[in-house]
This record gives C-alpha cells, structure tokens and sequence, in this order.
C-alpha cells in the first residue's frame, strides 16, 4: 500500500468513473454505422445466452424461491459480463450516455441514432438466439415450461408494474457498468457485475433486451402469448429503462461530480 493509496484497492475513483463514462459516451456515439449494428447484435446474442443459461438454471425448481432466483442471476450474469469484457454495445448500459450529452460533446441526434440502431442490433441478436434455441430441441421438455411459464408472468404485468420494474432493473444495471468502469482488472470487472445483476434477477425486476429472448423464446416453447402482449411489456420496460438508467444513475452522477475536468 503507497501514501496515495492507503486502502490498497486498485480501483478508480467515483469522479475518475464520472470521466471514464463521459469518454466511453462520446466514442460510442462516434462508431461507424456498421460497427454500432455489430456491436449491438453481439450484446443481444450474449444477454440472450445469459437468459438461456437462466432458464435451464430454473428449471425444476420453485422460481419464486428466493435462494434460486439468486443462483439464476449469478448465472445471468454471464450476459453483461461478456458484453463488458468481451465488447459490445447494449441498450440499457448506453443509457449512461445522457452524461456526454448533457456536456454537450455529443448532439441528441447522435445520442438517439445510437441507442436505436444499437436497440435494433440487440433485438437482432436476442431473436437469433431464440431461432437457435429452438433448433436445439431443448426447449421441447422441462426448460421450455419454465420458458413458458417466465413469458407469461412478464406479459402478465400491468403497464406500470412493467414500467416501474424497468426503472429499477436499469439502475441496477447501469451501477453495474459504472463499477466495472472503476476496476483495472478483469476479475474486478467481473465482480462488480456480478452482484447488481444477482440483486435485479432476484428482486424480479425486468430488462427490456433480456425480454426480447425471454419472451419469444416462451412463445417457441408454446406459451400462449400475442405478439401484441409482447411489444406491450417491452415498450414499457424499455421506457422505465431509460429512466431508470439515464435519470437514476447518469444524471445522478453528473450532477454528483460535474462536467470531466479535463
């Protein structure tokens, strides 16, 4: 431990994340047309993959049991972890993006062309997953009743219960991004995921790109569920997202720490 790090954590801190954001922000904005719609493929492929791994993780299982539903958001987990480390670009974790255009180093009109042609790349990515877990057969048994079972209960939310568990999904989610800006190295990375993740899956919160596989990969597996019903509680977690994230978190943040000082 030096005098200028008493504590010995390796770890940057909360205004040093501040500015790390605002920079990620800005070169977000600025990616070429077809590496934003990459980038956002691959993150929906890989919070699909998370929201696979949850469901086989449920099956068999009470999935109101507390001790379960934190197992199944470890397992979770593995979505954003590959997203930050593995690189890619994510709807909900881009909301922190409002700290860059609040500054004004980028316009709205590049803040809003990312978030929806990295929205558009996620949902492209989570439908593929969903196309390729029905090859696989295994939603033909036990896991495709639970996917059944999780695509009901979510449609089953009321436009506001939706909304309000959006919010609280995405805050989450974006304290998870910041924390992992604070830390130098990949098993830091990977723990400050770890848990903010755990914590929404456990409370039943709800993520508007996990939705976008959870829900059609119910309906593959035979869950009685319109495409209507569908859209319904992903617009509405998708609006509590924004709020959620950009409100709860980034501005929250930049009105904590101010504008980059450099």
């Amino acid at each position: 431990m030096s005098p200028q790090n008493p504590t010995g954590i390796d770890a940057y801190k909360p205004s040093e994340i501040s500015r790390l954001a605002e920079g990620a922000g800005v070169s977000k904005a600025n990616l070429p047309f077809g590496q934003m719609l990459t980038l956002g493929v691959l993150a929906g492929v890989f919070i699909a993959l998370g929201g696979a791994a949850y469901t086989m993780v449920m099956t068999g299982v009470d999935t109101s049991f507390g001790p379960a539903r934190l197992l199944g958001g470890v397992v979770f987990s593995l979505g954003l972890i590959l997203v930050v480390v593995g690189g890619a670009e994510l709807f909900t974790g881009n909301a922190l993006m409002i700290m860059a255009a609040v500054d004004r180093r980028i316009s709205i009109s590049k803040l809003l062309r990312n978030w929806a042609v990295v929205y558009l790349g996620n949902l492209l990515g989570s439908l593929a997953i969903v196309l390729l877990m029905a090859l696989t057969g295994l939603l033909d048994g036990s896991m495709g009743s639970v996917a059944e079972n999780i695509a009901k209960g979510k449609v089953a939310l009321t436009f506001e219960q939706a909304f309000a568990r959006g919010i609280l999904c995405n805050t989450l989610v974006c304290l998870a991004v910041w924390l992992s800006l604070a830390a130098r190295t990949v098993p830091g990375k990977v723990l400050a995921i770890l848990w903010p993740i755990s914590g929404f899956v456990l409370l039943g919160l709800e993520h508007s790109i996990a939705n976008m596989y959870l829900i059609p990969q119910g309906m593959i597996a035979g869950a009685e569920v319109s495409a209507g019903a569908a859209v319904n509680n992903i617009w509405a977690v998708t609006l509590g997202n924004i709020l959620g994230g950009a409100g709860g978190v980034a501005l929250a943040y930049r009105l904590a720490y101010g504008p980059p000082k450099d």
